[in-house]
C-alpha cells in the first residue's frame, strides 16, 4: 500500500523511520506510487531529466519482459541535493528486485538497462539488479540487509529514508503524462 512521501528532515534527508512512532512499520523503504515520486521530485529540469531517463529505464525493464517486483530508490535524488551539496542530483540510484520473466524478446536498445554502466549513461540510473526467483532466500535476506545498510545512510553516516515503488507497467502512465505534461516546469506538487 502506497504512502504519501515524507518531507525531507533538516538536514536535508528522508526521515528513516517515524520520529513520532520510532518502532511503527511507517519506515524506509516507503512504499509510494510511482506518480507521487514524479510529482514530488519532478521540480527542476535537471530532476525531470533523470526522472524521464528513469522511466525510460522502467520501459527497457519491462520490454526485457520484467513486469513484476519492486525498486529501492535512493542516492543524492532522493534528498535535497541543491542544498547538501549547491547542484541538482546526477543520477538515480535503483535497485529492482525482479521476477524472473517466462519470455521476452526485447530490442537490442533495451538490454542497456541490464548493464550497470550502459544504464548509467543511457538512463542516468545507478542500477543494480537482484532477481527475486534465482537467488537463494539466504542470499536473497543477504542482499536486502546489504542494499538497506548501504541506503539507510549518508556517506558521511547520517541515517536517512529511502522510497519504494512497484515495477508494474501500469504506474508508468499517469507518470509518464504528467511528467511529459510539466517536464522542467518545476511545478510543485
Amino acid at each position: 500500500m502506497a504512502v504519501q512521501i515524507p518531507d525531507w528532515t533538516a538536514e536535508g534527508v528522508l526521515p528513516p523511520v517515524d520520529g513520532a512512532n520510532p518502532t511503527s512499520l511507517h519506515r524506509a523503504p516507503y512504499p509510494v506510487s510511482l506518480y507521487d515520486l514524479v510529482v514530488r521530485f519532478g521540480t527542476s529540469p535537471a530532476r525531470c531529466s533523470i526522472l524521464d531517463g528513469f522511466l525510460n529505464y522502467r520501459a527497457a525493464l519491462h520490454a526485457n519482459g520484467y513486469l513484476t517486483g519492486f525498486q529501492w530508490l535512493d542516492g543524492s535524488f532522493m534528498e535535497d541535493a541543491e542544498m547538501l551539496v549547491g547542484r541538482p542530483p546526477q543520477d538515480i540510484d535503483v535497485v529492482s528486485f525482479l521476477a524472473t520473466p517466462d519470455a521476452a524478446n526485447p530490442a537490442p536498445d533495451d538490454l542497456d538497462a541490464l548493464d550497470h554502466t550502459l544504464a548509467k549513461a543511457r538512463f542516468s540510473v545507478d542500477s543494480y539488479l537482484v532477481e527475486l526467483d534465482v537467488v537463494p532466500p539466504r542470499e536473497l535476506t543477504f542482499w536486502s540487509a546489504y542494499w538497506y545498510s548501504m541506503w539507510a545512510h549518508r556517506r558521511n553516516l547520517a541515517w536517512k529514508g529511502f522510497l519504494q515503488v512497484e515495477l508494474r507497467p501500469d504506474e508508468d502512465v499517469n507518470a509518464r503524462h504528467w511528467l511529459s505534461q510539466n517536464m522542467g516546469s518545476g511545478a510543485p506538487p
